[in-house]
């Protein structure tokens, strides 16, 4: 073959290749015009809203992985993206979303936005340390007019929470509602078996409290008979005589064992966790594995200190 035929060849191969490749980014453009997006804020949200929905929308996730909800603010551009959302699903009382929720509501009216908590009883803010041996007592120093956003910790709320979502799908979305109820009533199982599965485990656990980091465990805790004792105080490094007052609290209370949540400074957990000879365990509780990651905190909990 000659050097011409050859060229000739390629020529018409790139051509090919060319139209080829100029079809299938048309049909992707084609594809991604089409495509329904929404947004939630954080990944607990996406593993239910992805059960609900299928494949029938694109979800978003606000809060990066290892990122903590309480103090993340949104970028300009990420409030573009959620400009673009069919539906903004938010947890309901996290730092920002309030803030934030208004100024989309205000630039992006056609975007509907959720609050999956509605309907659940929420809580006040962590009652820290001895505060609930003290709850009774006035002017104890702690704010208590703050709620609890971490709602997504608790299998009992999150029935509530997935029919917010469920209901703002249909309502969206109508031609599909029979898909999205089906898929609602499985992950409703879901919830039941991962609920019964933790008081399986708790049922014989050695301690009915624990230590953490950071209180994001209060509904957990309220949920299964458990006290929470965070080490933050009030958003807040402890200082020396707080870290004493819970170190003889828990050799009180014979707690043994110290929760730090993935992205937080272990330090001050560590040497908690020492004085007190209990043993220290990394969790997620922003994990997208929703289920696995409360059976894995139930399972700690349920061991006995010389497993």
């Amino acid at each position: 073959m000659s050097q011409l035929q050859s060229m000739q060849k390629y020529l018409s191969i790139l051509s090919l290749s060319l139209l080829l490749l100029a079809c299938n980014s048309a049909t992707k453009n084609k594809d991604a015009a089409q495509e329904r997006v929404v947004t939630v804020t954080i990944e607990p949200q996406r593993f239910f809203l992805e059960l609900l929905a299928g494949d029938e929308y694109s979800i978003n996730t606000l809060v990066p992985p290892g990122t903590s909800p309480e103090t993340y603010e949104p970028s300009p551009s990420v409030m573009i993206e959620m400009g673009k959302s069919d539906i903004y699903f938010r947890v309901g009382e996290l730092g920002f979303e309030k803030v934030w929720s208004s100024r989309l509501e205000q630039n992006n009216p056609d975007v509907a936005i959720v609050d999956c908590s509605a309907g659940i009883d929420l809580m006040e803010g962590e009652l820290h340390r001895h505060d609930h041996d003290h709850a009774d007592q006035a002017g104890d120093g702690h704010s208590h007019t703050a709620l609890d956003p971490h709602v997504w910790t608790s299998p009992g709320a999150m029935s509530v929470f997935t029919k917010n979502m469920l209901e703002a799908l249909v309502k969206a979305d109508p031609v599909n509602e029979p898909l999205y109820r089906s898929n609602y009533e499985i992950l409703t199982h879901r919830i039941n078996v991962t609920d019964s599965t933790i008081r399986a485990l708790l049922q014989d656990a050695s301690t009915d409290a624990f230590i953490i980091f950071h209180p994001a465990l209060g509904y957990f805790a309220r949920d299964y008979g458990l006290h929470q004792y965070s080490i933050e105080f009030e958003g807040k490094n402890p200082s020396p005589s707080q870290i004493r007052e819970l170190i003889d609290l828990a050799r009180k209370e014979k707690i043994n064992t110290v929760f730090i949540q993935r992205g937080f400074d272990a330090k001050n957990a560590e040497v908690i966790a020492k004085e007190i000879d209990a043993e220290l365990f990394e969790i997620d509780p922003m994990s997208y594995k929703w289920d696995e990651e409360l059976i894995k905190i139930a399972t700690i909990l349920s061991r006995h200190k010389d497993e």
